[in-house]
């Protein structure tokens, strides 16, 4: 069974930054496209950045300029580096494959508030 074990999350300040990390336990997790996705209450699930094997990155406009994703695949992990942020980033965060293919992990709170 893989197991997805997000971190990272908490309360900041607008303006202020997070660096979310990931591990799966996903065999080959090296040659998957990875992904962090949000969910808001009652709203679906949407991926806000992705990156390839090779590091090709992409973004979701709105978090574009101010969210990094990387990987390190010596340690089946991907971070998602928070910068800039806004009280409408607050969520629960979660990483998956991409496309989400395996278990969704429990995700991380974020959230943002002065």
């Amino acid at each position: 069974q893989v197991q997805v074990v997000e971190s990272g999350g908490g309360l900041v300040q607008p303006g202020g930054s997070l660096r979310l990390s990931c591990t799966a336990s996903l065999n080959m997790f090296r040659l998957h496209d990875m992904g962090w996705y949000r969910q808001a209450p009652g709203e679906q699930r949407e991926l806000v950045a992705a990156i390839t094997p090779e590091n090709s990155r992409t973004y979701v406009d709105f978090v574009k300029g101010r969210f990094a994703i990387s990987r390190d695949n010596a340690k089946n992990t991907v971070y998602l580096q928070m910068n800039s942020l806004k009280p409408e980033d607050t969520d629960v965060y979660y990483c998956n494959t991409s496309p989400a293919l395996i278990p969704w992990g429990q995700g991380t709170q974020v959230t943002v508030s002065s």
